[in-house]
Order: C-alpha cells, then sequence, then structure tokens
C-alpha cells in the first residue's frame, strides 16, 4: 500500500468516525445564558463544562500594553479595550458581576476542565497586535497543557494564517469569513470551515466538499431548533449556539425547556 492509499484510508477513517459520533456542541461565549452567567465569563466556561458541552467558545483581545483578555465586543462599558491599559480594562465588570477575565485566569480554569476550546482572535487594527496575541494566545496555551484540546478560530486572514504556522499539528484552526471555497481553506492549510449558518445554507455542497478534502465544518451561531436540526440532517460536525442545551435535546431525540428558550419567553 503506498503512502497516498494510506493517507485517504486514515483520512475516511477519521470522517467515519465523526459520522458516527453527530454533530457536535459548542456553547458560543460559553453557557452564558444559563443562571449567575455572562458572555465570556469564568463562570460561563464552567457551565458550559457543567452540562457536558463538548467545546466552549470564547474571544480574545490585547490591550495596548500587551495582555491578553476574554471579551467578545471591542470595548467594556466604553473602555476600549486594544488602545487601553490592561488595568482599565480588567477593572471593569461582566453583567454577572466577574471582573473581565485574563486569557490567562480563563485558561487557567479551563486546565481544571475536561471541555475543549476554541479560542477566537478577535480583528485588530494593527498586524504587530495580531501577530504578538497569536504568539502569546499560543505561549499561554503551553503553559497549561491545553495544546491538545484548543483550537482556533478567526475573522482575521494574516492571523488565520498566523495561527496555522504557530500552532500545533493537534489543533484546529478554521476561517470564519465565509469568503473562501474548502478547497481555498485547505490550501491554506486550515483544519476546515467555521461559517455563518447563512452561507451554508445558501452552499451546503461545501459541507460534503470539506469532508471530501479530509476537513471539518462548524457553523455559528445557530440558535433555531429548525437551524439546529437542519445542521444535524445535513453533517455538521460542530454546531455553535447559545442554547447548548437545545442542541443538546435535539441531538438526544427529547427535547426540553432550557434556561435559553425560558428567558426568550420571558421577553
Amino acid at each position: 500500500m503506498n503512502i497516498n492509499r494510506i493517507f485517504a484510508f486514515v483520512v475516511l477513517m477519521s470522517l467515519a468516525v465523526a459520522v458516527m459520533a453527530g454533530s457536535k456542541v459548542v456553547a458560543h461565549r460559553g453557557y452564558w445564558q444559563a443562571p449567575g452567567s455572562a458572555q465570556n465569563s469564568i463562570r460561563a466556561l464552567v457551565k458550559a463544562d457543567s452540562v457536558g458541552c463538548y467545546a466552549s467558545e470564547f474571544d480574545v483581545w490585547i490591550t495596548a500594553d500587551g495582555v491578553l483578555v476574554v471579551n467578545h465586543d471591542a470595548d467594556v462599558n466604553g473602555v476600549v479595550i486594544a488602545s487601553s491599559a490592561a488595568h482599565e480594562v480588567l477593572a471593569q465588570r461582566l453583567s454577572n458581576g466577574e471582573h473581565v477575565p485574563t486569557l490567562d485566569a480563563y485558561l487557567a480554569t479551563a486546565a481544571t476542565l475536561p471541555i475543549r476550546l476554541v479560542c477566537e482572535l478577535k480583528v485588530h487594527d494593527s498586524r504587530a497586535q495580531e501577530r504578538k496575541a497569536v504568539k502569546d494566545i499560543m505561549a499561554l496555551v503551553k503553559k497549561y497543557g491545553l495544546e491538545d484540546r484548543t483550537d482556533y478560530i478567526t475573522f482575521s486572514c494574516d492571523a488565520f494564517r498566523e495561527f496555522i504556522r504557530q500552532a500545533p499539528e493537534s489543533a484546529g484552526v478554521y476561517y470564519l469569513e465565509g469568503n473562501y471555497v474548502p478547497s481555498q481553506i485547505r490550501h491554506m492549510g486550515g483544519a476546515g470551515i467555521d461559517y455563518y449558518i447563512g452561507v451554508l445554507k445558501k452552499y451546503p455542497e461545501w459541507i460534503d466538499e470539506c469532508h471530501s478534502l479530509g476537513m471539518y465544518v462548524n457553523v455559528w451561531t445557530v440558535n433555531k431548533p429548525e437551524d439546529m436540526q437542519w445542521c444535524i440532517d445535513h453533517g455538521v460536525d460542530f454546531i455553535t449556539t447559545n442554547d447548548p442545551e437545545l442542541l443538546q435535546s435535539l441531538l438526544s431525540g427529547k427535547v426540553s425547556d432550557t434556561p435559553a428558550r425560558a428567558a426568550a419567553a420571558a421577553r
């Protein structure tokens, strides 16, 4: 058996295992709709783990003085992260009362949990900031022994290439923008695509194309039951959602009420 056939066999076996395992649940910014939680809080990470999510996604910025912090928006309570000193950013509180966490503190907690991590580096105005952020993220992930269970996503093409260059082979690196076809992502060295559900509904053939290329498919942010079912039926590997318990119930065939659905009903 030549090397090409061996490679093809390994790819097919890997994909067969993935298909048998079914779609996996990724908590978007942690399970932030759970009681006492908040987006990108340490509590949200712990809660995502406690309900059995496969992975928890979180967002990273770097401050003007080079400290990595976990937050989605470019600012916290009006404090712009990329142009502010760390002490200004870290003094801010999230909606559940927690202070904005450093990535160091976030990963220290993650190291005590079995859940997989999906680290999104936000787009910065400076390429130099993004390069430093990627380097420092890699160092912290290594510090806490999380190399084998951390994947990386970004909307920045430059950061995407930098993650591919620096991340270990055990990590998956995914692109978010939705403007590259699967073969282009494969050529750049990505593990797969992580696209908005509207993109995949427009180009559903990309799911099978990714699988045929030995790549994975993630989709964000999927909150409606009918969209979740569409992703499950189309063989999406990872589904990122604000309502992980609803998705879990669909995957198990036992739909039940969840804190996220209760909150939506109350509104």
